[in-house]
């Protein structure tokens, strides 16, 4: 299946994502609907779990099988890529299991998502200073302002790939060419762009993302990178048959964790979401994410301005190429944003309602590559 293939054929477009029959789904920032095939791997598991043991119920090297897609989604290998699920019990681990020394500070930034902030602010309790980012506007992140609040005792920077609320994209390659020649560890959330554009593990030194957002898959289902190099550095948090060497299930007197990032993992994993989440990862990589980047980018390139023409402000809508993210959040001054929401609501056409720092309420359009420009022209419409 290509791109152009999913948006020419609208009988075929309703049958791999079913929900276009019922709604315009403008939500990927959120919580997305699940493509059909998605449903039909963690089906056909799930059926045969009824008929006996659910490890048996797995294909031959299936675990294997998933961090080998994840690996190649992003560019790692197998070894470096740990099944843990939701986005911030990943960010946690990193937080958690680095050796910090007091004096040591990180930089986040406060107006982040609570997942990538909250992590980093209970180091505080072990004497490493957490530090906030300053920017000009919301979610509005550059290199040059990370360069002017890092010192010699930064030992970690944890960002965003891209803002929750205002779509600003980070430039993740520049940035990360520019920590490593600094040596400090650079720590991703890419929930918001893994699946809407191509994510390379090389400019990273730990990376989190959960599924229900742009890779299509089911909630709680992610994946989190470690360069090897790193996993003798970054100590497991948690511990388990899984983790740790047990030869025939027996408790062994010393614990030595598994040499690759299965470290990470230590009890059984969830085998349903994982089969939703290979098949929502092989779909991205039938996809595409340059075909897909290209498509979400076309998409905000002529829906912007048509906002803006309507009377409508949009944040950082002149972001350039680099910047600028699946998504776009817009608001009118005076306008009840919120009664705005609930009739798109009403009407069919699903979006997010967000916040800024400064309370101000926003509109959040989120489409993925197989929205048609017709459903956008439909929002238009009703706006």
């Amino acid at each position: 299946m290509t791109v152009a293939q999913l948006l020419a054929d609208e009988s075929f477009r309703q049958s791999q994502f079913p929900v276009c029959a019922k709604k315009i789904f403008l939500g990927h920032a959120g919580v997305c609907p699940l493509p059909r095939r998605v449903v039909d791997a963690m089906a056909a598991y799930g059926e045969q779990c009824t008929l006996g043991d659910q490890e048996d119920a797995l294909a031959p090297g299936f675990e294997s099988r998933t961090r080998a897609v994840a690996a190649g989604l992003i560019g790692a290998q197998p070894e470096e890529i740990a099944l843990v699920g939701p986005t911030s019990l990943a960010l946690s681990f990193v937080a958690g299991g680095l050796p910090w020394r007091r004096g040591d500070n990180v930089l986040v930034y406060l107006d982040d998502y609570p997942a990538n902030v909250y992590p980093w602010m209970a180091l505080g309790e072990r004497g490493v200073q957490v530090r906030f980012l300053n920017v000009r506007q919301p979610g509005y992140i550059r290199l040059v302002d990370v360069q002017g609040q890092v010192d010699e005792n930064t030992r970690l920077v944890a960002l965003s790939s891209c803002h929750f609320s205002t779509g600003w994209r980070l430039n993740v390659p520049a940035l990360g060419r520019w920590l490593r020649s600094r040596n400090i560890l650079f720590c991703l959330d890419a929930i918001q762009t893994l699946g809407a554009f191509p994510v390379r593990a090389v400019d990273v030194d730990f990376l989190a993302a959960d599924a229900h957002k742009w890779l299509l898959g089911p909630c709680g289902a992610g994946i989190l990178f470690v360069k090897k190099e790193l996993q003798e550095r970054l100590r497991p948090m948690v511990y388990g048959w899984h983790n740790l060497r047990c030869p025939n299930f027996q408790t062994q007197t010393e614990m030595v964790f598994k040499p690759d990032a299965r470290r990470y993992e230590a009890g059984t994993n969830g085998f349903l979401g994982l089969h939703g989440l290979c098949a929502a990862m092989e779909l991205i990589q039938e996809l595409t994410p340059e075909a897909i980047e290209f498509e979400l980018l076309r998409k905000r390139s002529w829906m912007v301005p048509a906002l803006e023409a309507k009377g409508y402000a949009v944040l950082h809508s002149t972001a350039p190429p680099e910047n600028a993210g699946a998504f776009f959040s817009f608001f009118r001054p005076g306008s009840d944003m919120p009664a705005l929401h609930q009739r798109l609501m009403e009407a069919g056409v699903v979006t997010s309602l967000r916040s800024l720092p400064d309370t101000t309420k926003v509109i959040r359009v989120a489409p993925h590559v197989y929205n048609t420009d017709a459903e956008l022209h439909r929002l238009l419409e009703l706006l």
